[in-house]
This record gives C-alpha cells, sequence and structure tokens, in this order.
C-alpha cells in the first residue's frame, strides 16, 4: 500500500486500484469538486510522473487513450488547480511523492501493463442527467439530448435564436477547449450535416466563456456524452518482455534500499514493500 495525502488531496494505490480524492479544501476547483472521489484501476494508467518546481511539484497521472471520457475529451489541455489527476506536492512531501510515483510505474511494469488503448472505459462515466453553466450558455445532457440555454453573456445571434436541442443520435463528437490567453474556452457540440465552424459566440451549437468567464464543469458534460458516442476500437500493444520486467523488480529492490536508508520509508514500509518486489521477482 501507498499513499500520499497532502492539502491538495490524496491519492491510494494498492497495486490493483489507485484511488483519487481531491481536498476538501474551498479552494478545490469546481470541476474536481462535482467530479468527486475517482477509483482507477491499475489496468487504465499509461504512466505516473512526478514534476518538480520550485516550492514543490505535482504528481501526474497519464491514463490509456479510451480508458476514461474525460481524459479524452480534454486531451491533455485541463491544467491545475482543474485537473483531478495533478496533485500539488509541497515541498516537504516531494520525497513521498517521487516513492509514490516509483511504486506505480514498478508495478505497471512488473505486470505487463500495457499503455495502448483501450477498447471500453475502464473508469466510471459520468452520471446524466448532468448540466453546467458557464459564460453565454447551459449544457444539459440527460443521456438521449442535449439541451443548450443562454444566459446574459449571450449574443445577439443565440438570444434570437432561443434554446437549441440536438438528439444525442444526431452528434458526430463533441469538442472542449479551456480559456487561453485572448481565446475562447468552448464545449460544442458536432452534428450532422452542419455547415462551417462559426466564432463561439455565434455559434448556436457551442457554450462560450471568456476570461472572466470560467469553464467550471463544462468539461464533465462533454465527457458524459462523449462516453455514449460510438467508438472506434484501438490497435493493440506488444507487452514488455520478461527481462525488462525483471530487471525493473531488481532496480526497484535498490530503489527502496536507499529510499529506507534515507528515512524516507519506516523499517514496517521498506519489508512489506521489498517482500512484495520479491515475490514478484520469483513469480514465472
Amino acid at each position: 500500500m501507498a499513499e500520499i495525502a497532502v492539502p491538495d488531496g490524496s491519492w491510494t494505490f494498492d497495486g490493483e486500484m489507485l484511488r483519487v480524492v481531491p481536498g476538501s479544501d474551498k479552494d478545490v476547483d469546481e470541476l474536481r469538486r462535482t467530479l468527486g472521489e475517482v477509483s482507477v484501476p491499475l489496468e487504465a494508467i499509461a504512466g505516473v510522473t512526478f514534476e518538480p518546481a520550485r516550492k514543490g511539484g505535482h504528481l501526474r497521472l497519464r491514463l490509456r487513450k479510451g480508458a476514461d471520457a474525460l481524459s479524452d475529451v480534454v486531451a491533455g489541455t485541463l491544467m491545475p488547480p482543474a485537473d483531478p489527476y495533478r496533485l500539488a506536492v509541497p515541498k516537504t512531501r516531494v520525497g513521498a511523492a517521487e516513492y509514490f510515483a516509483d511504486e506505480i510505474r514498478d508495478t505497471l511494469l512488473v505486470n505487463r501493463t500495457p499503455a495502448g488503448p483501450c477498447d471500453g472505459y475502464l473508469l466510471r462515466v459520468p452520471d446524466v442527467p448532468v448540466s453546467a453553466t458557464a459564460g453565454d450558455g447551459t449544457a444539459l445532457f440527460d443521456g438521449e439530448r442535449v439541451r443548450l440555454e443562454w444566459t446574459g453573456w449571450a449574443g445577439s445571434e443565440k438570444e434570437k435564436a432561443g434554446p437549441q436541442e440536438y438528439p444525442l443520435s444526431d452528434l458526430t463528437g463533441v469538442e472542449w477547449k479551456p480559456q487561453t490567453g485572448m481565446s475562447y474556452g468552448t464545449l460544442r457540440f458536432r452534428v450532422k450535416g452542419e455547415g462551417p465552424v462559426q466564432q463561439p459566440q455565434k455559434d448556436l451549437r457551442c457554450v462560450s466563456w471568456g476570461i472572466q468567464r470560467f469553464g467550471g464543469s463544462t468539461a464533465l458534460v462533454a465527457a458524459a456524452v462523449l462516453a455514449r458516442l460510438p467508438r472506434e476500437a484501438p490497435e493493440p500493444l506488444a507487452l514488455p518482455v520478461a527481462d525488462d520486467v525483471h530487471d525493473a523488480v531488481l532496480r526497484r529492490l535498490a530503489e527502496l534500499g536507499r529510499l529506507h536508508q534515507s528515512g524516507v520509508l519506516t523499517d514496517e514500509e521498506f519489508a512489506t514493500a521489498k517482500q512484495a518486489m520479491i515475490r514478484r521477482l520469483q513469480e514465472p
């Protein structure tokens, strides 16, 4: 069992499942609060890294394509503090964060977990009905249709057209982009037979927000829609060879010894981790 708990949240890994829990602080981002606790099975994980920074750094989880609708729809554009798969780590917990990342990486290799695309979602998809308001509109999805209702920030074209509804069967895709610089953030639905893409503030298939109007939990609406659209089957990826697994276990044993000597691991934690790695080394 590996665990790290900091004000931003806690991650717990038992060798088969990673439990991601957002912090209880009122400053935790709206999207993470709305999403809540996430259980990530080992087979959904493509990798994990610790990214150092001046005041500590971030643990960052990468999921396999097709394993999680939210990760797929934001496509790596969701930044801290909104990203549920990044954990802000203070300087005092850097050693624990590095150990945590190593533990998951070595378990992935020892278990020969593929990093390629999945043919089905491995994480729970967002429940419906789901809705979110940002900028010029509110997006509502009940599992069968998307409805867009405009707020007081909407331009004249959207106000004149009124609320819009799109059956799921008419949708060919959904796109989500954060607000960056002077560009609008957008939640856009692609519809069969649609014409040229218009500016966000005029597009009746799009909710948009500017620099003072944040995206809130709109990414969860996008994920709920994406999870219920048809998907293409991924290509299989080769598994790691046995020699790589053997070498990884030996490297991990050496790292555990150094972490124990430096005081990062207690005697009990070191003994438990060492026994687990030795058992893996003895597996055929």
